[in-house]
């Protein structure tokens, strides 16, 4: 399948070929659910978000790797390594490291802003000293650089059949709901390491602060004010889902399944916290394999319908286009979109076996840097 995703993204040299497998395995291994929904999109697009999810992945665990003991300053000095390679990498397409290598490669590809992923890197570095966050506002600020320009990003890999621009807001949205709903979901886990991303004046306002959730935390008693938080919390990200969802349709066809499907098993999270009686500070809340399952079987059928459609249209002499923004990649540079090798429209969906989509863990944003 690796070799199938490569050559259908125009991706020849073998040095290269081998630095997007390295990012291929890092999603398959860490980012499960956003893995299965990568599988859903256009094959020769599959690379390109390997590679933004195995950089994202990268930093990510040079702030937050509890396996290895580093201080805050070690931790720091990584993360400007890392920076300063991923810069020289945008200027020249070279790197250090074989994930900056895939992503250098697919920002020029794609001509993603090269701010976009200054901006993720900043808000990793804050996550070395930042705790806690007092408003919203705060964490919207920080959530800018570690979740919304990950849809950014996304969002000329994935092509738009309106402007770029009008998209994007809904794009940054996006990101930001899978985000916060990890905030909430993985609560527990953030306290064990000294965060609470939860805004503080939100908590407040329901008598809640660290002391009560640290006390919740070590002792398995429960408390209503907790519980009220956390499904005021819940009421806050089902509004983002909200706000992103009309994007959805403003994307390129062939991708809409893929991003429908990580939008309701993300939104189903919620769902399963607040059926668990938001409990997320004494077990983590899953989606049911069940339900995941028939989310998978239904954006295969979505796939199979965009794929019908597509092959209707190119059989029609004179057929419009889409009109908007689509991919700026090489395949779709060389005229290479349905028929260029394998796509969802022209090649199926590649799902694994059984469509089993572990719960809680993947989809198209972890914790902070929107790789979980």
């Amino acid at each position: 399948m690796t070799r199938r995703e490569l050559d259908a993204a125009g991706i020849t040299d073998p040095a290269l070929r081998a630095d997007y497998t390295r990012c291929r395995r890092l999603n398959a291994r860490h980012g499960r659910t956003y893995f299965l929904a990568t599988r859903l999109l256009p094959v020769e697009r599959r690379s390109a978000v390997h590679a933004l999810y195995g950089f994202a992945r990268w930093a990510d665990d040079i702030v937050d790797d509890l396996g290895r003991p580093r201080t805050p300053e070690e931790r720091d000095l990584l993360l400007r390594r890392l920076e300063g390679d991923l810069a020289h990498g945008l200027r020249t397409g070279g790197g250090d490291e074989p994930v900056v290598r895939a992503v250098a490669d697919t920002s020029a590809r794609y001509g993603i802003e090269h701010a976009l992923f200054a901006d993720f890197l900043a808000s990793m570095r804050s996550d070395l000293h930042v705790t806690d966050y007092p408003t919203y506002a705060d964490l919207r600020a920080y959530m800018h650089g570690s979740a919304a320009v990950i849809g950014l990003q996304m969002l000329p890999v994935l092509g738009t059949v309106t402007s770029r621009e009008e998209a994007a807001p809904h794009a940054a949205d996006l990101g930001v709901a899978f985000q916060l709903t990890n905030f909430l979901r993985d609560v527990g886990e953030d306290l064990d390491r000294g965060r609470v991303y939860l805004p503080a004046d939100l908590l407040a306002a329901h008598g809640v602060d660290r002391p009560l959730l640290e006390w919740s935390r070590r002792t398995g008693r429960r408390d209503a004010r907790i519980r009220a938080a956390f499904a005021a919390a819940e009421a806050m990200t089902r509004k983002v889902y909200r706000a992103a969802e009309p994007g959805i349709a403003m994307l390129d066809p062939r991708v809409r399944p893929c991003i429908r499907t990580a939008f309701v098993l993300y939104r189903g999270i919620l769902d399963a916290i607040a059926e668990q009686g938001y409990t997320v500070l004494h077990r983590r809340a899953v989606v049911s394999r069940g339900r995941r399952a028939a989310t998978a079987a239904a954006g295969a059928v979505h796939i199979a319908r965009a794929r019908l459609r597509a092959r209707t249209a190119d059989r029609t002499p004179g057929a419009p286009g889409s009109g908007g923004s689509s991919p700026s990649g090489p395949s779709a540079a060389s005229g290479g979109t349905a028929a260029s090798g394998g796509s969802a429209v022209s090649g199926g969906t590649d799902l694994p076996g059984g469509t089993d989509l572990p719960g809680g863990a993947g989809a198209a944003l972890r914790r902070k840097g929107s790789v979980r």
